[in-house]
């Protein structure tokens, strides 16, 4: 692997959601998250870091240094089982488990990149702070959640059959949203990086994560979800050269489609303006 990263990134992702729930509300009937203030659409920085885990284990095959700690359906206890065995005897328990987080962050890309706590009894790898974090994302308009009604021909028992009288059709509803565009700004600390050593493979990994995760994330539930564009700051220095709300605000997001209600990426207009001396500013998307 290549060395830690050596400057400040912020970065903003813009994706958007069609005929789909981008993430569901588990406490409200999987409805699409909402702000009951604004009516705009959420979805969560743990729903991101979702499909980034699920990208990286695609493309690496959950093979060392890339493994991901966090996987579905995992047991994490037996995920950091390997670690204590590699560090094999040691009567100081600190250094034990300080060995052993190194050992998590050398080999698992979730662990060295978004951190974990691990500081459970059985296989005590410590906790970890990682030096790439996300906010939660907003949609740039109020979104309108819907429902609709389907039916599925079929029952999943002969004794429901039996007591609906031979008419097998059953009901449910699938909720949505017709369109929403979404914004997420994100922050990669350098003094982090180099704890965890989150490197510069990591980096463009993290980039070809964010660009291409949503394409290997299709389901009937979730409709159309596509990553439209990802703007860069990178920073000439470790601890940065500009606070990151004054580099969010010079991404612009207007409505194109007068009073319609925006269908598609195309019913708005993103504008990118002059970024300040010490930030170099990349669109890779």
């Amino acid at each position: 692997m290549s060395d830690s990263i050596k400057n400040r990134y912020e970065f903003i992702l813009l994706f958007d959601v069609k005929n789909g729930n981008p993430n569901g509300d588990p406490d409200g009937g999987n409805l699409p998250r909402i702000d009951p203030e604004t009516g705009h659409g959420i979805t969560t920085d743990v729903c991101l870091k979702r499909k980034v885990r699920n990208y990286v284990d695609l493309v690496k095959e959950d093979k060392s240094p890339y493994n991901i700690y966090v996987k579905e359906k995992g047991i994490l206890s037996e995920r950091r089982k390997p670690a204590y065995e590699a560090v094999g005897e040691e009567n100081d328990t600190s250094i034990k488990i300080s060995k052993a987080r190194a050992w998590m962050c050398k080999n698992f890309f979730d662990v060295r990149s978004f951190g974990a706590v691990m500081s459970t009894k059985e296989n005590n790898c410590g906790q970890v702070r990682g030096p790439v974090q996300f906010a939660f994302a907003q949609s740039i308009d109020p979104v309108v959640p819907l429902e609709a009604s389907i039916t599925r021909m079929a029952v999943e028992t002969r004794k429901e059959a039996d007591a609906q009288g031979g008419d097998n059709r059953t009901m449910g509803r699938k909720t949505y949203i017709p369109y929403g565009l979404y914004r997420v700004h994100g922050f990669i600390s350098a003094p982090l990086a180099q704890q965890t050593g989150f490197s510069e493979d990591d980096l463009q990994l993290l980039w070809d994560a964010l660009i291409n995760m949503f394409d290997h994330d299709r389901s009937a539930a979730r409709g159309e979800m596509n990553a439209q564009k990802l703007v860069v700051f990178k920073h000439d220095s470790e601890l940065g050269n500009s606070p990151a709300q004054k580099l969010f605000d010079l991404v612009q997001i207007n409505k194109n489609c007068g009073d319609l209600p925006p269908r598609s990426f195309s019913d708005y207009t993103v504008s990118v303006a002059k970024a300040p001396d010490g930030i170099t500013l990349l669109e890779m998307l």
